[in-house]
């Protein structure tokens, strides 16, 4: 009984994913989704477990699909590790050139209204997208990378509008 119920579950959580991808804008969210679907879950969270630990980054909190968090990683890793971006004599990593570089790399691949927030001491309480959130650090930093709705504007309300 137990083995079914967790079974359901699971098909539960999957086409959870499922709505929040195909209702995605980018096609590449949708490819990736379907590759992801011939792996289980726990094998996505090993391999996800094993990259952060060969890119020496500690995943401290997300609510996002397992392939955006590698992204996230890998991104910042290589961020961090290219000697051409270093703003210090010592290689000292440059928070606001983090942040900026990775704000607009998920804008340009995930679509837009995403924030990142980078540092070694900070606090945030962030309201996000569902399956947009992920707190994780690499060395003496800490990232914070989010996404919002943004909805478009066309005209002003009349209660809002100035007489």
């Amino acid at each position: 009984m137990d083995i079914i119920k967790s079974q359901r579950q699971k098909e539960e959580r999957a086409t959870g994913l499922k709505q929040h991808f195909f209702t995605a804008q980018n096609r590449q969210e949708e490819e990736t989704l379907i590759m992801a679907q011939d792996r289980s879950p726990t094998e996505e969270v090993m391999k996800l477990a094993a990259i952060a630990l060969s890119l020496n980054v500690r995943l401290r909190s997300s609510d996002m699909p397992v392939d955006m968090q590698e992204r996230a990683l890998r991104y910042a890793r290589s961020f961090l590790d290219d000697p051409s971006i270093s703003s210090a004599p010592k290689h000292r990593p440059n928070p606001t050139l983090l942040a900026r570089a990775l704000k607009k790399e998920f804008d340009s691949v995930y679509g837009v209204a995403w924030h990142c927030v980078v540092g070694k001491s900070f606090g945030s309480f962030v309201t996000h997208s569902p399956g947009g959130f992920m707190y994780f650090s690499i060395d003496s930093l800490f990232i914070v990378l989010f996404k919002t709705e943004v909805k478009l504007v066309t005209e002003l309300e009349p209660s809002s509008q100035i007489s």
